[in-house]
């Protein structure tokens, strides 16, 4: 598997929590998709974005340039698919244990997919499963988990709750040049049948914008966190990322960060 990360320690780790902070995790599966198969979704890539948002503040915090840290786990071939789930059940299980708050956008389905696409089980998932089905039982200001597409409607007018509308109608821009006149599938194929290195960051660098944004639109939802609209994600992107994938200083990502008049 290809693991990039800017967390110390071994493969998986969470970063250390500094003091006076509140850590955030968030989370976000993709897979391979067929409907015509039980069980036929094929997970191939994940990432953990970690956020800590200082606590000793009046108010929500400014999150436009907040420092964050995360792990990008993509497999080289799909017989290492195995491999893959126990990393995710490995990074569930990290992430509800070091962090305050942890996130995804309809996470059931991130966690199901990982759950059916074993043959052994995988405990963290299951118990993430189950802190899912229980989280209403709080407030949303004081639970650990908090779904954006479910758990978001009071901050939002409009009705769909794909990620990239929530994110737009809460002034983020969520630009996803990776998709343009293609499919995730589509562009995965290419990594996987032709080994193409620009295809896999691709979908890395959009996964890990999904973790990202999701975050952002969770600690917005939950009163922690603030942004002057619109909150360029693909520059925080840019920032976290720095040279870890190539694609970043391809022409078409690096329109996203310049100015626009």
């Amino acid at each position: 598997m290809i693991v990039t990360s800017t967390i110390s320690g071994p493969a998986g780790s969470a970063p250390t929590r500094p003091a006076g902070t509140e850590l955030w995790a968030s989370i976000d599966v993709e897979w391979t998709k067929n409907y015509r198969v039980r069980n036929g979704n094929r997970p191939f890539c994940y990432s953990v974005v970690y956020l800590a948002v200082p606590t000793n503040h009046d108010g929500p915090v400014e999150l436009a340039g907040l420092p964050w840290t995360y792990t990008s786990v993509y497999i080289e071939d799909p017989t290492e698919m195995p491999a893959l789930l126990n990393a995710a059940n490995a990074a569930v299980k990290t992430a509800f244990t070091a962090a305050d708050r942890v996130t995804g956008h309809q996470f059931t389905s991130d966690l199901a997919v990982l759950a059916r696409a074993s043959d052994t089980d995988l405990p963290a998932v299951s118990n993430a499963r189950g802190a899912w089905l229980a989280r209403r039982e709080e407030a949303i200001t004081e639970r650990q988990i908090i779904d954006t597409r479910y758990d978001t409607d009071h901050v939002l007018e409009g009705h769909s709750r794909r990620l990239v509308d929530v994110a737009t109608e809460v002034g983020l821009d969520v630009t996803q040049p990776e998709l343009r006149g293609t499919s995730m599938t589509a562009i995965h194929r290419q990594w996987i049948e032709n080994q193409s290195t620009e295809a896999r960051e691709r979908v890395s660098v959009l996964n890990l914008r999904h973790s990202l944004s999701t975050a952002l639109v969770a600690q917005l939802a939950t009163g922690v966190g603030r942004w002057s609209a619109p909150l360029n994600v693909n520059r925080m992107l840019a920032a976290g990322l720095e040279d870890a994938f190539a694609w970043l200083a391809h022409p078409t990502f690096a329109a996203l960060l310049k100015d626009t008049e």
